[in-house]
């Protein structure tokens, strides 16, 4: 144990060499040190371990057992500290390391997800965690140290001061349907669809808020037949051979009608668009994100 904390990687890349090149001046040249230098340092490892890891030859050296031995060790610790140092330079330069995002559904699909990719591109090291969920759930994980940044809206019951808040984007409302559903064509009035049944996100949610309050201004009642769920899974099972209506982001709805899922859906024209409150990237303001949080952030901020 003595041997393991007095050794240093000088005279372990010292004797690596010299198993190498079996010539001691050679070894010394490669580390720019003196030949008179390099003995010396040699013999001060010799003492350290007991016994000669090398035998000297006219032609050079040869490594004895104990030699090979401690060789195979040096080669495994200096492999290890080299693979040390790039994992340090990959983190410190944003190549590597960890990014961790919670993230509202609509800027999930388009622009943070994008972002994950894009810098992924540039740096394949980096490695994302990505937790879709409602804003109070995200900011209490920011809180926490869960996440290096979330996108989501603020609850009313956190203090802004303790986070750096920037604007993100606001979210509009899609209303999504099965291909062939009666009501696509011309734009429509809410007025016109409030027979159909619903399924809409929970009571609370930003989408129910914004129908919620779309339904009231243009003086309708709430739908009679809602399902209330904020699971797409749901949503799309309704959908599925049913003339329901399930209101979604505009880019989950996007997501959902430009893919092999969109020969059987479809998104119905609003003569009044809809919107919900805008989102925000929240991190705190008393916490250093890595280099990594920080690229996927700024390319956040690119694609907003």
């Amino acid at each position: 144990m003595e041997l393991a904390t007095r050794l240093k990687p000088r005279q372990l890349r010292l004797i690596q060499r010299i198993g190498e090149t079996r010539q001691l001046q050679t070894a010394a040249h490669m580390l720019a040190m003196s030949q008179p230098a390099a003995s010396r340092v040699l013999a001060e490892i010799e003492a350290e371990v007991g016994t000669p890891l090398f035998t000297r030859h006219p032609k050079g050296m040869e490594p004895t057992l104990i030699g090979e031995t401690f060789l195979r060790h040096a080669r495994v610790i200096l492999s290890e500290l080299e693979s040390l140092e790039t994992e340090v330079a990959g983190l410190r330069s944003g190549e590597g390391g960890e990014v961790r995002v919670g993230s509202v559904t609509g800027p999930t699909v388009g622009v943070l997800v994008p972002a994950i990719r894009a810098v992924r591109a540039e740096a394949p090291g980096i490695q994302a965690t990505v937790e879709v969920g409602p804003s109070g759930q995200l900011v209490r994980g920011l809180e926490e140290g869960r996440f290096d940044f979330v996108i989501a809206r603020l609850p009313p019951e956190y203090d802004s001061r303790q986070f750096r808040i920037d604007p993100a984007r606001n979210e509009v409302v899609s209303l999504v349907v099965r291909a062939g559903h009666p009501a696509l064509g011309d734009r429509r009035k809410l007025s016109e669809l409030v027979g159909y049944e619903w399924v809409i996100q929970d009571l609370g949610t930003p989408i129910r808020v914004a129908m919620d309050g779309a339904f009231h201004a243009a003086g309708l009642t709430a739908p009679e037949q809602i399902t209330n769920s904020s699971s797409l899974l749901v949503a799309l099972s309704i959908l599925e051979g049913t003339d329901a209506i399930a209101p979604q982001s505009q880019e989950v709805a996007d997501l959902l009608t430009r893919n092999k899922i969109g020969d059987s859906l479809a998104t119905l024209e609003l003569a009044e668009p809809l919107a919900v409150s805008p989102c925000f990237i929240i991190r705190a303001r008393a916490r250093q994100m890595s280099r990594a949080a920080e690229r996927v952030m700024q390319e956040v901020f690119r694609r907003l």
